[in-house]
This record gives structure tokens, C-alpha cells and sequence, in this order.
């Protein structure tokens, strides 16, 4: 075998190394948004059902189900870790597609640009590890439907259909995440080609996207969350200008997260701007040469779309626009984080920085052309060095933890007796000494074998943004005014915990919850008996719910198992076509 043919996995696999390298200790995930567990468990809210919105759907079913064999913590890193890899070697696999002539130059530009990027940086500091598992895959969206409209036959069409519905069922991990596939999917219908016809790569694409997103869309139904408001906080998550860049220059560079603390130091200065033009002037330099492809012209169009539309719709014009079309349409409310839909861009700027090889390497120097070996090695080190501190979890800010003991003693308790479960303070984020100085999500949900009540509030820059957890907020609103006993079990409150070490408001809840019984206790945590249960979500749903997420599964999984088997179909074909 050639080494070449594993340059550019090989070279992802590096990046992906250096870039996560400190998540290679024991320890759990736990960043903002990010929360792994042990072992995670089924109760309605991991199914979408528990009366907020299913933001994490299908996403903790696969947890769930997987935590009962591998350590949740172990699986949460592997997954964001093969996010990046996916990203990286799937960019330099669309640029051997589309620019062959780059050679394995281009192709890791393509890497260097796709996993080395300030949008990595930043999801990765707002604990987003699934929405970059779905930006992993877009890269082998768009090679598939490519190749599908390019009529290729070597060995047959199985192996692209069965890469569509893998990578797009796996960005579906996340509701953002399948969106993202099947926009850019469609796009790439649009692709001129003597194959598979367009109509039937929409239906296909449209059929697998709908099927993937049936767990979201099916829990967000029986869940009673479309009804709830579902404008409030737009303006809080709107993309944001970087120092010395407006809001549009920072979401060209792939950067402008709503999130301020979620930002690496050097996108957090003027260095902005010196980041940004170093990114720009690769994909710039690159367009010449990538332009004259019609195949990638609609990856180029989508990644100038994806910038303008998510800079148009963080001013005040574009987000009373947005607050009409999610007041509208029930469920929309995806929409309103709006910089990561700039991961659209990612497959086009790959492209482009794979042609900015071919572009360099026209540059004369008196009677000699640059090499592309030499034009790659300059690309690739200006994208890396206008942001190094992407390198080692963001310069040790992404890193794992270890949970007190008293988080395993707690489950235990409660999972014993599976009763619905209220937690102090009332606030949805957690700052723990023993995490860190970022905050996080309550980790209580995902402990515990119950139905935690979680009401979905978030502050953000002095803001509540309300949640849809209505039943939740009643009950916190009884802890807050002095936990009277017979009101939570009138609620069907089972257990209360109170999380110590965290600020956040508890009113007068010590009032009452003296007078409860304590299961346990230590400087953590408190446990407190109320005794009561309540009904959850319908059996009826919950077998709906979980038939959608059984199909999502099917999807992965057979699509997986397809891939495999067509790749050793097609063999034999290839040995025939390259035989003597």
C-alpha cells in the first residue's frame, strides 16, 4: 500500500490528537453544555418527553443506551474525537473528489482549514460536542451526493447511497445536526451531473433527513413543547462581533459565537483581525482555481449564503424577521443560535483552501514555481499559527473531571426508587469548584435513573431567557417559597437534592427541607425524601417516541454495515479495472 493514501487521515488523526489531547486522561466532559456521566439513563426527558424542548434528541437515547456497556465519559470524548477526525479527512476526501489535480497537498489544507478553525474552538468551549460530531459529517454528505449526481459507477452507486444515510442519520445526533446534512445535501443536487437524477436525490435526501429527524420532531409533537413560546431570547443568542471585526467579518472568519466566554484568548483581541484576514486569504487565493468547477459552485454559493444570512439575521431588521417565522412555525426555535449555521461554509472553504495550492503553485520566482508541497506547508502553517490556542483542549480549558463520590451515592439512592426529582439552587447552570471556572449544566439529570424536573432557564447577560418547563418552574417556585411538604407532594415531588458549592437561589427552601428526612448527605450533596410520585409521559408515547428513535438507530446502524459491504463489493471491481 502506498503511505500517501494515508497522509491525509493520518494528518486529521494529528490534529484531531493535538487539538483534544488533554481529554486522553480518566474524566468527564463537563463544559457548559457539555455533560457526560457514567451511566445515563431513559426517563422521559432523554426521549424528548419531559416538558422541554428536544434539544438532545436522539442524542441521549444513543448515550443511554450505549453508557450501559461503554463509560459514558469514555464515549463522549470517542465521539467528539471522531467529529474532528471525520471533519478533517472527509474535507481532504471532497477535495480529492472535486480537485484532484491539488494532489495530497491540497487535500490537507482541506484538513488544516476544517478542524483548525475558530468555529471548532468555540463549540468546543460552549461543550457542543455533538453539533461538531453533525460538522464532522458534511464533508461525506456532500462527497456522496457528488458522486451520486456525477454518475460515477466504479463498483456501483451502493456505497454513496449507504455514506448518505450513515453521515447524515450521524449528524442527526443532534436536531442542528441533520438540518446541516440536509441542507447541504440538497445544495449538492444542484450539482450539474450525468448520474442519478435530481429529483430522486431530493427525495432520497429529504426521506433520510425526515426519518433521522423523527425523533425530534415526533417528541417535540407528543411532548406539548411546539406550543410554547418560542421567541423569547433571539436577541441573546445573535451572532457577535469580535474586537475590530463587525459582525459580518467575524462570521466570515468562522467565528462570533453569542457566547463571549466561550471565545480562545486570541479571537478575544485585535488578533481577531489577523486570524480572520490569514483564513480569508487562503479560501481568496483558492477561488480562481475552484470556481471553474461547476460540481463546486454550489458548495461555494451555500458558504457566501450561510455567512450573509446568519449576519443578516443578528440585526435588529433580521431578527424581527426571525421572531415573526418562529412565532409562526412551531418548532423553529432551532434557528435561534445563530452562528452555527456557518458550518454550512465549512465544505466550500475546504474546497477553496485546497485550490489555493494550485493557485501558489502558478507563483513564479524568477524562473521557478512555488512547489505545492512548499505553497500546503505555508497555508497550513498561517491557519494553525493565527490560532494556536486551539491546541491542547484550548490551552487546558477543555479537559475532563471527576465527579465527588457523593454523585454516585445519590444515584444509587434515587434509582433504587425511581420517584420524580426536584434539585437546588434553581438555576439551570451549576459553577462547581471542583469543574472549574466555566459553568455548566446540571449533571443531575443524566445521573439519574428519575425525571428530573428541569425548567430550561437560562441567564444570560443579566437576561432571563425562559425555558419551557412549566410543571418544573411551579415546583421550584414551592422549594423557593419554603419547600412546604405537602404542597411538593400535592406536586408529586419524590426526592429534593440540594447541590452545594454553587451559587444560585434557594429563598427560604432550607426552611422546609429541614423538617424532610435526609437519604444522604455530605458536603456535595443533600438528599431529601418527599415521598410522592406522578404520572409521566404516556405509555403510548414513549413507545412512538422510542420506535422513531429505534428507526434513527436502524439508519447508523445499517448504513454503517451498508458502507462496509459495498466497499468489499467494489474490490473486486477495482482489481479488474487496474488488472493486467
Amino acid at each position: 500500500m502506498r503511505p500517501a493514501r494515508f497522509a491525509v487521515p493520518g494528518y486529521a488523526l494529528a490534529l484531531t490528537a493535538l487539538v483534544l489531547g488533554p481529554l486522553a486522561a480518566p474524566g468527564y466532559l463537563l463544559l457548559r453544555d457539555a455533560v457526560s456521566t457514567p451511566r445515563s439513563w431513559l426517563p422521559d426527558s432523554a426521549l424528548g418527553l419531559g416538558g422541554t424542548a428536544p434539544r438532545a434528541v436522539p442524542q441521549d437515547f444513543a448515550i443511554a443506551a450505549l453508557s450501559a456497556v461503554i463509560d459514558g465519559g469514555m464515549l463522549v470524548k470517542a465521539l467528539l474525537a471522531a467529529g474532528l477526525l471525520a471533519a478533517g479527512w472527509g474535507a481532504g476526501r471532497l477535495a480529492g473528489l472535486l480537485l484532484p489535480e491539488s494532489g495530497t497537498p491540497g487535500q490537507l489544507v482541506a484538513v488544516t482549514l476544517a478542524i483548525w478553525n475558530p468555529y471548532v474552538a468555540e463549540r468546543l468551549l460552549q461543550g457542543h460536542w455533538s453539533l461538531l460530531l453533525g460538522y464532522g459529517c458534511l464533508p461525506w454528505v456532500a462527497a456522496a451526493v457528488l458522486r451520486l449526481r456525477a454518475g460515477e459507477q466504479t463498483g456501483g452507486q451502493s456505497v454513496d447511497w449507504a455514506a448518505l444515510v450513515f453521515f447524515t442519520a450521524l449528524a442527526g445526533l443532534t436536531p442542528t445536526g441533520v438540518i446541516l446534512a440536509a441542507i447541504v445535501a440538497l445544495v449538492c443536487v444542484t450539482a450539474p451531473g450525468t448520474g442519478v437524477g435530481r429529483l430522486r436525490c431530493v427525495i432520497a435526501a429529504a426521506a433520510i433527513a425526515l426519518l433521522t429527524a423523527g425523533p425530534w420532531l415526533l417528541a417535540s409533537a407528543l411532548g406539548g413543547t411546539l406550543g410554547a413560546p418560542q421567541s423569547d431570547g433571539l436577541a441573546p443568542f445573535a451572532a457577535r462581533a469580535e474586537p475590530g471585526l463587525a459582525t459580518l467579518g467575524s462570521l466570515a472568519g468562522l467565528g462570533g459565537i453569542w457566547n463571549a466566554e466561550a471565545v480562545p484568548p486570541s479571537r478575544a483581541t485585535l488578533f481577531a483581525i489577523i486570524g480572520t484576514m490569514a483564513l480569508l486569504s487562503v479560501v481568496a487565493a483558492g477561488l480562481p482555481a475552484v470556481i471553474r468547477r461547476p460540481a463546486a459552485v454550489p458548495l461555494l454559493v451555500l458558504a457566501a449564503a450561510s455567512v450573509l444570512f446568519t449576519a443578516a439575521i443578528a440585526t435588529g431588521p433580521g431578527l424581527n424577521a426571525l421572531r415573526v417565522v418562529v412565532e409562526a412555525v412551531p418548532g423553529l426555535a432551532v434557528l435561534r443560535d445563530g452562528q452555527k449555521w456557518v458550518a454550512l461554509a465549512m465544505p466550500g472553504y475546504v474546497l477553496a483552501g485546497a485550490g489555493a495550492v494550485l493557485t501558489l503553485s502558478r507563483v513564479r520566482f524568477g524562473t521557478h514555481r512555488m512547489r505545492p508541497g512548499v505553497a500546503a506547508a505555508a497555508c497550513c502553517a498561517a491557519l494553525i499559527a493565527v490560532l494556536p490556542d486551539l491546541a491542547w483542549g484550548v490551552w487546558g480549558r477543555v479537559a475532563p473531571v471527576h465527579y465527588p463520590p457523593g454523585w454516585t451515592a445519590v444515584a444509587a439512592v434515587v434509582n433504587a426508587d425511581p420517584r420524580p426529582v426536584a434539585t437546588l439552587p434553581a438555576d439551570t447552570m451549576r459553577r462547581f469548584d471542583w469543574v472549574g471556572p466555566a459553568p455548566v449544566l446540571d449533571p443531575m439529570p443524566r445521573w439519574l435513573q428519575a425525571e428530573v424536573l428541569f425548567t430550561g432557564d437560562l441567564q444570560i447577560s443579566g437576561r432571563t431567557v425562559t425555558g419551557e418547563g412549566g410543571r418544573a418552574r411551579a415546583v421550584q417556585e414551592i422549594l423557593l417559597a419554603g419547600a412546604d411538604r405537602q404542597a411538593l407532594e400535592w406536586s408529586g415531588v419524590g426526592w429534593v437534592v440540594l447541590e452545594s458549592g454553587t451559587p444560585g437561589r434557594l429563598g427560604d427552601a432550607l426552611t422546609g427541607l429541614r423538617r424532610l428526612p435526609v437519604a444522604y448527605s455530605d458536603s456535595d450533596l443533600t438528599l431529601y425524601r418527599v415521598g410522592a410520585d406522578s404520572p409521566g409521559a404516556s405509555q403510548g408515547a414513549r413507545l412512538a417516541v422510542t420506535g422513531a428513535h429505534l428507526v434513527w438507530a436502524a439508519l447508523v446502524v445499517g448504513g454503517a454495515a451498508a458502507m462496509g459491504l459495498a466497499h468489499r463489493r467494489r474490490q473486486p471491481h477495482r482489481r479488474r479495472q487496474s488488472g493486467p
